[in-house]
Order: structure tokens, then sequence, then C-alpha cells
């Protein structure tokens, strides 16, 4: 009882050498042509998502000096006040050892003067900030919401816009 495999199953020697060449063939086309172009391709693609990562840790980067920044702008409101608190404070002994009738109103009107004064300063200060970050949330906003970014090359584009417009500003 012999079995009758299909002639695919059991495929003779010239069929094997004719498969093997077209193979080969192919093979060698697929190398020459092909595959440089494909290896290509994703080498670009590397390239410009390294790009982009350095692009956004710079960013970043940026972002983070400019937080710092603020931070110094506060620190330094701070301290002023801290100054201007302890001149009323200095003003109104001077006025209290001068003068003990007159001590009493003056320093009621030093220290009220100081303190409107005080707030003055700081509403100021809090008021420019805030507008500085309004102004600031506000442009990146519009900028966002402006910007159809639903591809790679838009999203870069705004990036790089964003990065020379905060360079320049800083500038």
């Amino acid at each position: 009882m012999e079995l009758n495999l299909p002639s695919i199953l059991t495929p003779d020697l010239g069929l094997l050498f004719w498969m093997l060449v077209a193979f080969l063939v192919v093979f060698g086309v697929l190398a020459k042509f092909g595959f440089p172009a494909i290896l290509g391709m994703v080498e670009k693609r590397t390239n410009y998502i390294d790009e982009s990562l350095r692009k956004a840790h710079e960013a970043s980067a940026r972002l983070e000096n400019i937080k710092q920044e603020s931070e110094t702008i506060l620190q330094g409101a701070r301290e002023q006040q801290a100054a201007i608190l302890q001149q009323a404070a200095a003003t109104r002994d001077a006025i209290v050892a001068k003068a003990q009738d007159n001590a009493r109103e003056e320093a009621a009107r030093l220290i009220t003067e100081a303190k409107a004064e005080i707030e003055a300063q700081k509403q100021a200060a809090i008021s420019d900030i805030r507008k500085q970050v309004a102004a600031l949330s506000v442009q990146i906003s519009e900028k966002i919401l402006k910007e159809k970014l639903s591809t790679d090359k838009a999203q870069m584009d705004f990036i790089d816009r964003m990065l020379d417009e905060v360079t320049s500003n800083n500038k």
C-alpha cells in the first residue's frame, strides 16, 4: 500500500531548483533596492524622534528657567516687603523717642501709611505677576488653539516657533 501524496508536498528536484532560483532572484532584488530604502526610512524616523526629544528637553529646561525667574521675583517682593516693614518700625520708634506727646498720633499715621504702601506695593507686585502669567497663558493658549496639531510636522513647526519666540522674548 503506497501513499500518493500531492506533488506540492513531495516536489521533485527540478521544481526545488527553480523555486530556489526564484527565491534568490527576489531576495537579490530586495537586498539591492528594498532593504536600503527601508533602512533609510527607519534611520530618518529615528533621527526625527531623537531631534524631537532633544527639543522637548530644551523646552522643558526653558520652562523651568521661567519658573525660577518668577520665584526670584516673588522672593524679591517678599524681601522688599520685609524691608519696608522694618523701615516703618524704625521710623515709628524714632518718633516715639523724640516726642512723647506727638508719638501716638504720628505712630498711628505712619503705621497706617506704611501698611497702605505695603499693601499697595504687594497688590501691585501680585497684579504684575498675575498679568504676566495671564498674558503668557493666554498667548500659549491662543497659539495652541490656533494650531492644528494633527500631524508630526505641524507639531514640530509649532514647537520650533514657540521656542524661537520664547528665546527672542527673553533677550
